[in-house]
C-alpha cells in the first residue's frame, strides 16, 4: 500500500536524518540503476545521499517535494533539506560534488559548456525510455495510473473512498 502520511523536510531533519541531497531515480531503468550504484558505492556508509526510486509502487509524491510520478520521469529531480528543488544536470553537479568527486562535472559549470549539457541531456531524458527498451512516458504513467487504482488509490497516492463507513 502506498503511505497517506505526509513528511515535512524539517519532520526528517529532525528525525537525524544526515542527506544533503534527496535523489529521485528510476529504479526500471538499467542504466539509471548503474548510476545510482554507482554513486551508492561513492557514498558508502556515509548516508549524504538518499535515493528514492520513483518507480517503486510506493512512491509519495508528498514526501518528496510533491514532484509526481510524471514529473520525475520526465527530467531527474533532487530535493535539498531545505525543499529546494535541483533538476537536469544541476542534479549531478551537485551529487557529484557532495561526495567529493565534483571535477567530473566541474566543466559544466562553465556557462556555454554548461549550456551544451544541459541541452544534450534534455535529449537524453527525451529518449532515454525508447534507448532503454521501455514503454513512452504516457504509457508507463497510464500503466501506473492503473496500478494505484487497482490497489484503491487515485493518481496523487490519496486513498478512493469507496463508500464505506469506518
Amino acid at each position: 500500500m502506498l503511505p497517506l502520511q505526509e513528511n515535512t523536510i524539517s519532520e526528517q531533519q529532525t528525525a537525524g536524518s544526515t542527506w544533503k541531497i534527496k535523489l529521485l531515480f528510476d529504479g526500471a531503468c538499467p542504466l539509471c540503476v548503474r548510476e545510482v550504484n554507482f554513486l551508492k558505492r561513492k557514498d558508502g556508509d556515509c548516508g549524504l545521499i538518499k535515493f528514492v526510486d520513483i518507480a517503486a509502487e510506493d512512491y509519495d509524491p508528498a514526501d518528496n517535494a510533491n514532484i509526481d510520478f510524471e514529473t520525475a520521469m520526465g527530467r531527474i529531480h533532487a530535493v535539498l533539506p531545505n525543499g529546494e528543488i535541483v533538476r537536469d544536470v544541476e542534479v549531478f553537479r551537485q551529487i557529484y560534488d557532495i561526495l567529493g568527486i565534483g571535477w567530473i562535472y566541474a566543466v559544466t559549470k562553465l556557462p556555454v559548456i554548461g549550456r551544451v549539457a544541459d541541452i544534450l541531456y534534455g535529449v537524453w531524458a527525451d529518449y532515454r525510455l525508447l534507448l532503454t527498451g521501455r514503454a513512452n512516458l504516457q504509457t508507463i504513467v497510464a500503466q501506473r495510473q492503473q496500478l494505484l487504482k487497482d490497489r484503491g488509490f487515485c493518481d496523487d497516492g490519496c486513498a478512493i473512498d469507496n463508500g464505506s463507513k469506518l
